[in-house]
């Protein structure tokens, strides 16, 4: 049997076992979220010895190279010795500079790291609070913002989201790895309609690539489309509003969740060059696309990311 270590522990584990199981069933408190290789949460640093790796495009080369893996996504299959991921140690420490609520679900945390950060609209970062972590994506845009914003859509009861709760101006937090997904804004696209279709806090990033584009004066037709599980939940209508008041391209529809499927059947594309955007639950980027595909939009110039639940 594998034998795993971890600091000054040691313990046999049976071949195949699941890295991430192996370490929490023993006493090692590794976070995570997704169990998809998607949230990033439960990244450990293989010492010496390697695992099988389901996803070893989940991470960049640099971080396999400096041992980085993502315990969910791996099998022990010989003796490991590994070093979990440790905030205090790893983390970018940062402070809570405001926590307000922007509707009676979504939490807005404004944090101020020890060192700037670099970043692009659309991407997302690992937070921690405590122990517990889970990734969120940047709603702030670097080159008018001073600090880092998150939308918590605390719905639904969950570790992180009841930690959050509790935080007050000056708490502490850490950040994780920062990642990149498939939002941003290209300059390339300057001309062309663009769409940017999201559900729930999946608005977050698409608001900070909607900044992004207005900032470097996007000249074609932008469409957002916010969908909310009802009116009150459409959190960032008034600042969309005071955008689209000075911007005569842009337009902005809200929608509820009972509005959906005739807003969907509605939908049509103005031009082939149409590029769109999704960010939000899978159903709900799903119901999109499927219709966007319909509609004839060619699939390379739809991007997506999808908040994966808990697992």
């Amino acid at each position: 049997m594998p034998e795993l270590r971890v600091g000054e522990r040691q313990w046999s584990v049976a071949a195949g076992s699941n890295l991430l199981d192996a370490l929490n069933q023993n006493g090692m408190h590794v976070p995570y979220s997704c169990r998809a290789g998607s949230c990033h949460a439960c990244l450990v640093q293989c010492i010496k010895g390697e695992v099988s790796d389901r996803r070893p495009d989940a991470l960049s080369a640099e971080q396999r190279q400096q041992g980085w893996r993502l315990a969910c996504q791996c099998e022990v299959v010989d003796d490991l010795h590994v070093a979990v991921f440790d905030p205090l140690r790893d983390g970018l420490p940062a402070t809570v500079e405001a926590a307000d609520w922007l509707s009676a679900s979504v939490l807005r945390l404004r944090l101020q790291p020890e060192r700037p950060l670099r970043y692009q609209a659309g991407q997302h970062l690992v937070l921690w609070a405590g122990s517990v972590a889970r990734p969120y994506s940047l709603a702030s845009l670097p080159q008018e913002d001073r600090f880092l914003e998150f939308h918590l859509d605390c719905r639904l009861p969950g570790e992180f989201s009841d930690a959050a709760r509790l935080l007050k101006i000056g708490d502490p937090i850490r950040l994780g790895e920062l990642r990149g997904g498939a939002l941003h804004y290209d300059p390339d696209w300057q001309t062309q309609p663009l769409w940017l279709l999201a559900a729930g806090t999946g608005l977050a990033p698409l608001f900070g690539v909607l900044r992004e584009a207005l900032r470097q004066d996007h000249q074609g037709p932008i469409r957002v489309i916010h969908l909310a599980h009802d009116a009150s939940e459409h959190y960032l209508a008034k600042p969309l509003a005071a955008l689209a008041a000075h911007r005569p391209n842009l337009s902005i529809e809200l929608l509820t969740a009972a509005e959906l499927t005739a807003a969907l059947a509605q939908l049509r594309l103005v031009s082939r060059q149409t590029l769109a955007l999704l960010c939000g639950h899978p159903d709900s980027v799903d119901a999109f696309a499927r219709r966007l595909y319909l509609a004839g939009l060619p699939r390379n110039q739809l991007l997506a990311d999808v908040f994966v639940p808990r697992g």
